[in-house]
């Protein structure tokens, strides 16, 4: 696959080839540390096939890196970053191979907040010119770190992006994973070392759009990833966060003008049954968004709430829409069942716009009719329906049905 990289126009990712790759993020943070290789195997090659691309993970797995692997091998020797424990990394490397031969891409993350009494300014960048040197030559890493989204966390990110730099000769991009929530990366915006901007929103699904809008609108353009909302199979954040949860984030995400990471509950507890969370509807559904999108060339589409006619203002979970550059498509979200009125006319490329809903649980694809270019039509999605995705194309160019 080679190193990702960023865009010529600063909005997506792509591979060694120059091609868009597809960032469909899933959280592992503890693959490394609790789990066996023929384990993490096991896990690399269902995310693979679920259709995910990106995997985010801790290098010393969660907490403040003194918790030793399966095996009783802690990250570091004596809990101090200055002397990285060998017989720990060696099974991360063999992990990260695993990955490559996958075509994975990790988000390692190389630094937590909560690692603040281990790590301090005059070691941080050593750990990680070291660390850098290290897996320079493996192509499916990126660099990340979690700390709060505050001032004074800055002084630290930029000793460790400079050792990542140094270390590695800038083979990898390196990103910032803000933690509490809500937070992004954007206090950091004008960094250089940042490649591209990371969005935690946890629970609050509502800030996704406003967010990831926000984000999208700063200058230098950088992409942005909405890297962690609410957890599929969890309970503690006031409701149940079910498939439709799920679909629900992601689609806000990417037809906002982001990227989207998942998670399950189970699997980041690392519970009894992280086996089967890793079939859940809700990832299974992520595999479907990725499909849609790739009907058509998504790394066009631009994000344009004007094509609701009533604009976006529909409550906290607000329809959106992504046209094409050139006008021949437009993808919406319904995040419910309430109807939506939409502007024809943002079909340009043709008189006739041709109208089809899909399923965001299965792709199945139902046609609605053909209609002029013009005006503005309501569009109520199937019955039964908890939420929908209205695709409108020209006739000459539809997209492939599934």
């Amino acid at each position: 696959m080679g190193p990702v990289r960023v865009s010529a126009d600063g909005r997506y990712f792509v591979d060694q080839d120059g091609k868009p790759f597809f960032w469909l993020g899933d959280t592992q943070w503890e693959l490394f540390r609790a789990f066996s290789l023929a384990d993490a195997h096991a896990i690399l090659t269902n995310r693979k096939a679920k259709g995910f691309t990106v995997l985010q993970v801790m290098l010393t797995g969660v907490g403040d890196g003194t918790r030793p692997d399966r095996s009783g091998q802690s990250p570091w020797v004596n809990d101090d970053p200055a002397t990285p424990h060998e017989a720990y990394l060696r099974h991360v490397d063999a992990v990260v191979e695993l990955g490559r031969q996958e075509e994975l891409v990790f988000a390692l993350g190389v630094y937590h907040q909560v690692q603040a009494r281990q790590f301090t300014l005059a070691k941080a960048r050593t750990y990680a010119r070291w660390l850098a040197r290290r897996y320079r030559d493996m192509p499916n890493l990126i660099w990340s770190m979690y700390p709060q989204a505050t001032p004074e966390f800055a002084p630290i990110c930029r000793e460790l992006a400079a050792g990542l730099q140094d270390g590695d000769g800038g083979a990898h991009l390196i990103t910032v994973h803000p933690d509490p929530s809500p937070a992004s990366s954007s206090f950091l915006h004008n960094e250089p070392w940042l490649a591209f901007n990371c969005i935690q929103t946890w629970r609050d699904v509502d800030l996704i759009c406003p967010m990831v809008s926000h984000d999208y609108a700063l200058q230098p353009t950088k992409p942005v990833v909405m890297a962690e909302g609410a957890y599929e199979g969890g309970t503690e954040y006031g409701f149940d966060v079910t498939p439709l949860w799920v679909r629900r984030q992601a689609y806000l995400s990417y037809l906002a003008g982001g990227h989207h990471a998942y998670g399950h509950n189970d699997s980041w507890r690392v519970l009894p049954t992280w086996r089967e969370a890793l079939d859940a509807p809700g990832a299974r559904q992520l595999g479907v968004l990725r499909r849609v999108l790739e009907r058509k060339e998504w790394w066009r589409g631009v994000p344009d709430p004007s094509v609701f006619a009533n604009g976006a203002q529909n409550g906290p979970l607000p329809p959106v829409a992504m046209r094409s550059a050139c006008e021949d498509w437009v993808l919406a979200y319904l995040s419910t069942s309430a109807a939506a009125h939409v502007r024809m006319d943002k079909i340009t490329a043709d008189t006739t716009v041709e109208a089809s809903w899909i399923d965001p649980r299965t792709e199945d694809q139902t046609g609605i009719g053909r209609f002029p270019n013009a005006g503005v039509r309501s569009f109520s999605p199937p019955e039964g329906w908890d939420d929908a995705v209205l695709l409108l194309e020209t006739p000459t160019c539809p997209s492939p049905r599934r």
